[in-house]
């Protein structure tokens, strides 16, 4: 909630002003910025004007595509280039649908909080028909891009769209509803597993449960920006459960995702892979443990009750999921 106390800042003079920039966007975003009048209600709903979620998306694909390719015997294989790129490309995409679903969904209750009232739906930018049309065509477009895989992940990028239908009205029925975010933005790992290998093993399930638990981390932080409202009408999520007992809850979180890292790469086929090259073997480890520097870094600069500490903190873990992404990509150029 705004401090009614603190005087807001003025808005900034070089950036373009349609009256509909959302509530959380930053100054520097490129939709506000750079993009025509006409496209930003549609992008905003994509959440295109706040990136960290892409990246969250993104991440668990990345981390699944290395580590298959790292305990794949045949290596690095020039199809995985493809991968790489077309996840992101997919990440955005589908990033974007489901949150325009959300929207949608929450069409009734985004009005009555402070931080979404801004959000194109319920400050009336667009009509709720041309907002099912953009989830259409981001869908399709991302639907294209899946075709390009093989066959077994097909049937899995078809499959993760349950838990995104399901998700927006999670909130509405249990105090858990991060744990159904978790099973759709870390499908990736999964997806992309299989889109290397064609098949899954012990090693991207235990990768997937791990990033369950890192969302589990980070969104209960990020929902602590709207536990005052969310009280008020009704809403349930794990800031309001835990309350203050949350840094106890995250630090069990991010125990449990570390462990079920280390898990996924110390099975017996895993280590079979990695132990013949010590160079190789120290890169993923040293990637898990940069990753778990910066949860335990996060947990110390939590202030639950400032919400703009909540949001950086939020935003911060797209550096703390790239870090698995940088010691595991040269882990992949040194085999």
């Amino acid at each position: 909630m705004t401090d009614p106390n603190q005087t807001p800042e003025p808005p900034r003079s070089d950036l373009p002003n349609d009256g509909g920039r959302v509530a959380d966007a930053t100054d520097l975003n490129w939709v506000d910025r750079f993009c025509p009048r006409w496209s930003r209600p549609y992008l905003r709903l994509s959440r295109a004007d706040r990136p960290a979620g892409t990246w969250l998306l993104l991440l668990p694909c990345w981390w699944g595509l290395l580590l298959a390719i790292l305990l794949d015997p045949a290596g690095l294989r020039p199809f995985d280039g493809w991968l790489a790129i077309s996840c992101a490309l997919g990440a955005f995409l589908m990033r974007g649908a489901g949150c325009t679903w959300n929207d949608i969904a929450d069409r009734n209750i985004d009005g009555s909080v402070e931080r979404t009232r801004s959000r194109p739906l319920p400050s009336g930018q667009v009509t709720t028909k041309q907002a099912a049309v953009w989830m259409v065509v981001q869908a399709l477009l991302a639907f294209s891009i899946l075709l390009t895989y093989n066959g077994f992940a097909i049937f899995l990028g078809i499959l993760a769209l349950a838990p995104v239908a399901i998700y927006p009205f999670a909130k509405r029925f249990t105090w858990w509803p991060q744990i159904f975010l978790g099973v759709a933005f870390n499908w990736g790992a999964l997806l992309m597993w299989g889109a290397h290998s064609g098949s899954l093993s012990i090693t991207p399930v235990l990768l997937y449960l791990a990033g369950i638990c890192w969302t589990l981390f980070y969104d209960t932080i990020y929902a602590h920006q709207d536990k005052e409202d969310d009280a008020l009408i009704g809403v349930k999520s794990t800031a309001r459960l835990f309350a203050d007992n949350t840094p106890r809850w995250l630090f069990i979180f991010q125990v449990v995702a570390m462990t079920l890292l280390l898990l996924a790469v110390i099975t017996p086929a895993a280590m079979a892979q990695l132990l013949p090259n010590p160079l190789v073997f120290l890169m993923v480890f040293l990637g898990i443990w940069g990753f778990g520097a910066h949860l335990t870094m996060q947990l110390r600069r939590l202030d639950i009750d400032d919400t703009q500490v909540c949001l950086r903190l939020f935003r911060s873990n797209r550096e703390a999921g790239l870090i698995p992404v940088v010691f595991w990509a040269l882990a992949v150029l040194l085999t």
